[in-house]
């Protein structure tokens, strides 16, 4: 893994700081194969930002990556998440002036190979939608989750 170009710390307009250089994205991945609509969530290890709390596979963009590309990379590498079995929806973005984090909400028809693929996880969940917000989640996405939870089955149909 080793340091990328948008690894480090912004203070940003909100009064918190937040990880990612360039600003953050993650993947908000709904499994569509199962009778529910499910959400795929990560139990983010004690040691990282937010330890303890469930999240999305998500982390710091690259100078050179959109928003796409660096939460489908993170996702593959937090995850093991197959990009391939994935269709992209829609970009949620949660703009904070000098700092974004971007929501990649995909669609997917199997479990898309999820499991813990390195330590920055200590457990995957396939989530029930109406679930998630009684969770013990990761601040940023209890912040979203209002947002977040329409756009998850706004294009079901499609």
């Amino acid at each position: 893994m080793g340091l990328r170009d948008g690894d480090g710390w912004v203070d940003c307009d909100c009064g918190f700081r937040h990880w990612g250089r360039f600003g953050a994205a993650g993947l908000l991945l709904v499994r569509r194969d199962t009778p529910q609509p499910q959400v795929l969530l990560q139990l983010r290890a004690e040691w990282t930002h937010g330890g303890g709390t469930w999240a999305l596979p998500g982390g710091a963009k690259d100078s050179h990556e959109d928003s796409v590309t660096a939460a489908l990379r993170e996702a593959h590498e937090e995850m093991g998440i197959e990009v391939t079995a994935l269709t992209v929806k829609h970009i949620f973005s949660d703009d904070h002036g000098p700092w974004r984090y971007d929501t990649v909400i995909a669609h997917t028809m199997s479990d898309a190979g999820a499991h813990i693929a390195n330590p920055e996880s200590t457990a995957t969940k396939w989530s029930s939608i109406e679930e998630v917000e009684t969770l013990n989640l990761h601040p940023g996405l209890k912040q979203s989750w209002a947002a977040l939870k329409p756009l998850t089955t706004s294009s079901l149909e499609n």
